[in-house]
C-alpha cells in the first residue's frame, strides 16, 4: 500500500516550507520514524520521516521547491521491502 510522504506542519503559524534534499533515494529500505528528507522553513531545517516502514516508492519533491503544509513530498510503499 502507498503511504503518502506529506510535508510536517510545525506550528499554527507554519503555512509553507522549501524542500531541501533527500536522504533516500527510490528503492531504498525504510523504517517508519527514519529521517529520509529535510525540508527548511523560516527559522530552522528539519528532518521528515518515514511515515510507514518499507520503500521509498517515489520523490516528488524537488530542491528549493516550496510546499505548503500537508503538500505530498512522494511516497512509501509499506510491507516487506526485501
Amino acid at each position: 500500500m502507498k503511504i503518502s510522504i506529506l510535508m510536517p506542519r510545525l506550528g499554527p503559524n507554519m503555512h509553507e516550507a522549501t524542500f531541501v534534499t533527500w536522504l533516500k533515494g527510490v528503492g531504498d529500505p525504510v523504517t517508519q520514524g527514519e529521517a529520509i528528507a529535510e525540508v527548511m522553513t523560516d527559522k530552522v531545517n528539519i528532518d521528515v520521516e518515514a511515515p510507514a516502514t518499507g520503500v521509498l516508492a517515489e520523490t516528488l519533491a524537488v530542491p528549493d521547491q516550496v510546499l505548503p503544509v500537508d503538500g505530498v513530498l512522494g511516497s512509501v510503499e509499506s510491507g516487506d521491502c526485501r
